[in-house]
């Protein structure tokens, strides 16, 4: 048993949800008990104790959408002008980079960033991830990378038509052949989703055969939805209906379904994604770097849509994140009183619950019977710590460097800011020497 104490302990759970002197006894993945050092000191005498020193324990953090395979674009010039419209973003470097990857270029461009999101205190991610000339074992080669990093992930292969019918096929059966693997192996640290790129590049003829292919699994679908405004104009071009509806007419909207941005969607489309149950993950750094727009991110939450957090690739950082998306509904609605409530809530209690659809434990929070998965950070506060404030020390006091030890699934995966038997000198040496690669002739 381990127990992990004297420090600030923030356990989002309502009846108890802070600690000044908190601790948290572990036993093999769970967590057991939650109360004071002394207490769970005397209670459990022949516990290891690990002394957080006045530091805060709080819940990992998970990130429901992102994209591992993006690392290798870190610091890559493009030879093209640069681009003008998301189209441009996706045609210039996304669609030309994914292209170019191995498997073992998966393999690299995967361990990197997981390791930084151990770094960062992320301790669960939903990865949506695109290979095209290496599709067959792509989800299960970046389950050999989370598994060594010790980071518990949900995957998922985006299918689409922009690279032909024999890949989208591929696409499928990755999908399929890894959901059902995590099904078997009943593994709590892996999970496997449907992913499905974007409206636009997938055909009614590929989606109803993806939906065919899902029926029998018990899997939701991971899909960008009307993320820039090409989307919505193809699918009204095309179909005669917007991104969403087009969704919810084949059955893919649903509780377990992640529909990613939902930047240009309607109040029609809001009302479907509320009356479905379907989760919407907002991405807000990613959306401003491309450039497509502000979700209606508050709207949606007064509507009663469950709305997540994720980084889009963008950052291994949540917290970042949660500050961006904290200021960037104040600036776009001109409102300094939104954000304070809905950012945290994304990122503390609808994250949680979406991930609860696809692991066998609760996790987000610091309560008995839910996954051993939280971090310490090195965070003394200047002014007083209290349950109404939390989060506001969270968002104008912490960020992922200040994270000191990370443990996932009841291991310490990092301590004192070193990770345990990884060698990322020589990880970040390869991954270095595989990007030079992929940007020759890019």
């Amino acid at each position: 048993m381990l127990l992990v104490g004297n420090g600030r302990l923030i356990t989002r759970h309502d009846e108890q949800p802070y600690l000044k002197d908190g601790c948290v006894a572990i036993r093999e993945n769970l967590i057991v008990e939650v109360g004071t050092t002394s207490e769970l000191k005397a209670k459990y005498p022949e516990a290891s104790f690990l002394d957080a020193e006045g530091k805060l324990i709080m819940p990992g953090l998970i990130n429901t959408h992102m994209h591992l395979y993006s690392t290798f674009a870190r610091g890559m010039a493009l030879k093209d002008a640069a681009p003008a419209n998301f189209q441009e973003i996706l045609e210039r470097l996304w669609w030309r980079l994914d292209k170019k990857l191995t498997l073992e270029d998966v393999y690299y461009s995967a361990l990197a960033p997981l390791i930084d999101c151990v770094k960062n205190g992320t301790t669960t991610i939903f990865d949506h991830h695109a290979s095209p000339g290496a599709v067959k074992d792509s989800l299960f080669t970046i389950a050999k990378a989370a598994e060594e990093i010790g980071v518990r992930s949900c995957l998922c292969y985006e299918v689409s038509d922009r690279d032909g019918s024999e890949v989208a096929d591929l696409g499928i059966r990755e999908n399929v052949e890894f959901i059902k693997y995590c099904q078997q192996q009943n593994n709590p640290m892996l999970a496997g989703m449907f992913g499905l790129h974007a409206s636009f590049t997938i055909s009614d003829k590929t989606l109803t055969r993806c939906c065919a292919e899902n029926s029998s699994l018990g899997t939701g679908f991971h899909i960008h939805t009307a993320e820039g405004m090409e989307d919505v104009n193809d699918s009204i071009k095309l179909y005669g209906k917007r991104v969403v509806e087009r969704l919810a007419d084949f059955g893919i909207l649903g509780s377990n379904t992640i529909a990613v941005h939902c930047v240009h969607i309607n109040e029609r489309e809001i009302a479907l994604l509320k009356e479905s149950g379907t989760r919407v993950v907002h991405n807000p750094e990613s959306n401003m770097g491309n450039a497509v727009g502000c979700a209606p991110v508050i709207k949606m939450f007064q509507e009663g849509v469950n709305l997540g957090l994720g980084t889009d690739g963008y950052t291994a950082d949540m917290f970042e994140s949660l500050k961006v998306a904290n200021i960037l509904h104040k600036h776009q609605l001109g409102n300094p009183g939104v954000g304070w409530v809905e950012a945290p809530a994304m990122l503390f209690a609808n994250n949680t619950e979406i991930a609860g659809q696809y692991f066998q434990r609760p996790m987000g929070k610091l309560v008995p019977g839910a996954f051993a998965d939280m971090i310490i950070v090195n965070y003394d506060p200047p002014t007083p710590m209290l349950p109404s404030n939390l989060d506001s020390h969270i968002i104008f006091g912490i960020s992922g460097p200040l994270v000191d030890t990370t443990i996932i699934n009841g291991q310490v995966v990092m301590w004192n800011r070193c990770l345990e038997g990884i060698d990322e000198e020589r990880i970040k040496a390869r991954s270095r020497e595989l990007a030079t690669r992929v940007w020759k002739d890019f």
